[in-house]
């Protein structure tokens, strides 16, 4: 698969190498010649390169957007086509006192009105990139939890996780995503609170 990764930092780099094993990988940038980017580049191997924002969404099957919540409606629409396009949202709009920082909604369907047409699953938001590294907590994985409207989309979400060693938790339809983000704020308080990072949620069944 094509995949075009927004964002080179911790969520964004961890997970271009480790899919970048078996998927064709862009990091799309505004800087694609920076040398941090190109290190990101040469340590993905098999044919990895970075590109513009625009450029890399428009040869890509699937967008992961792992940018801070700040820069992701700005670079969303950057891409003039998102038309069929798979988007992943991996950010979390994170406001002052480990709050959610938007009144209602979520990021994820702000992002969906910012890249109409895009198919778009929120996803790779409920822990750190440590756990995206190496998501095995002894015997058991950790849950990968994602939602979004559109099956097909979905199915192709849940497939990566799986390669990555995750279990894929379906949470239904986007409207969901505000559940996944204030999730997400519980991992980072549990973080800062003295849990550390390695860390994961897991959704336990019988």
């Amino acid at each position: 698969m094509k995949l075009a990764i927004v964002g080179t930092g911790n969520i964004g780099g961890t997970l271009g190498r480790r899919l970048g094993a078996r998927h064709e990988v862009v990091y799309a940038t505004r800087k694609p010649q920076d040398p941090d980017v190109q290190a990101l580049v040469a340590a993905t191997g098999r044919g990895a390169r970075a590109a513009t924002v625009a450029e890399a969404a428009a040869g890509a099957e699937l967008v992961l957007v792992a940018t801070p919540w700040g820069a992701a409606l700005e670079v969303v629409r950057e891409v003039a086509d998102w038309s069929g396009r798979v988007l992943v949202d991996c950010t979390n709009p994170v406001g002052p006192g480990l709050r959610h920082a938007l009144a209602d909604g979520s990021g994820a369907e702000a992002l969906a009105v910012a890249a109409s047409g895009a198919r778009v699953v929120k996803a790779f938001n409920t822990a750190g990139f440590e756990v995206y590294a190496d998501p095995r907590f002894g015997a058991e994985p950790a849950s990968l939890f994602l939602c979004g409207d559109d099956a097909a989309a979905k199915s192709a979400v849940a497939g990566l996780a799986r390669e990555l060693g995750l279990d894929p938790v379906d949470c239904g339809p986007l409207a969901q995503a505000r559940r996944l983000e204030e999730l997400a704020l519980l991992w980072i308080s549990l973080a800062a609170s003295g849990q550390g990072r390695a860390h994961a949620f897991r959704l336990v069944r019988r």
